[in-house]
């Protein structure tokens, strides 16, 4: 991974007249800022209806990958008519709803309570999600360690996976990546023979930046965060949408 400063990106007009286009966008600390609850984030007006003009600039080579489920998604947007991934990844939709693969899934009921347990006797935030729970400590940095520990354990013990975010830590089901998600959508029309551009701000994206390399394509990481795979920088979700011209 590369620690020295990145340069912003050419603009997306020149890189669209130097060859076919897919983006890959990551939604939270990319498109909204990130905020203390996942709950808290704040929508710029009518940004679902600026992503569907985009899709149409781009022919349909748009799609979303965030670790949010796809539900929770439409549900801060508002319906979508653009791929989208969710799950971080797992689940994954073409622009017209369908599915490609199968759903992802939810953790055991034992898991569930177990981790509902412990983020409330330790302090932490507990987010519940369709393919697996979250638990964030952004009030509370000093809680990440007791956090980490505990969480690690109860992957082992249940063969699940970690997944590691800005003051969260999220438990999955193994497999569950952003890199699966890019390579599902770059198999299929509109987005096959696309050169891949996968913009995202947390250790997760770097799944996707490496995917999108290893097809053609590179990374572009929001914010300061280092060391990344990402070819370029963005400094914030106000730089995205400038450079998307949204």
């Amino acid at each position: 991974m590369d620690t020295k400063p990145l340069n912003t990106p050419p603009s997306l007009d020149q890189l669209r007249g130097e060859g076919v286009l897919a983006l890959f966008l990551d939604f939270d600390g990319t498109l909204v800022d990130l905020a203390a609850t996942p709950d808290g984030i704040q929508i710029p007006e009518q940004l679902s209806d600026r992503l569907g003009r985009l899709r149409d600039t781009l022919g349909g080579r748009l799609a979303l990958v965030s670790g949010r489920a796809v539900t929770d998604l439409e549900r801060h947007l508002g319906p979508l008519t653009i791929a989208r991934a969710g799950s971080h990844g797992a689940a994954r939709m073409r622009a017209d709803g369908s599915r490609i693969g199968e759903d992802a899934q939810a953790l055991p009921p034992a898991v569930n309570a177990e981790l509902a347990h412990f983020a409330q006797s330790a302090g932490f935030d507990l987010e519940s999600k369709d393919h697996g729970a979250a638990l964030h400590y952004r009030r509370d940095p000093s809680l990440e360690q007791r956090g980490l520990d505990f969480v690690h354990d109860l992957a082992d013990r249940h063969e699940l996976a970690v997944k590691r975010g800005k003051f969260v830590i999220e438990l999955v089901h193994r497999g569950a990546d952003k890199a699966g998600a890019v390579r599902a959508f770059m198999a299929e029309p509109p987005f096959a023979g696309a050169t891949p551009v996968f913009i995202g701000d947390d250790v997760t994206d770097e799944d996707g930046f490496a995917a999108a390399e290893a097809l053609g394509g590179f990374g572009i990481v929001v914010g300061d965060r280092t060391p990344t795979r990402a070819r370029y920088r963005l400094d914030s979700p106000q730089a995205v949408h400038d450079w998307l011209a949204l």
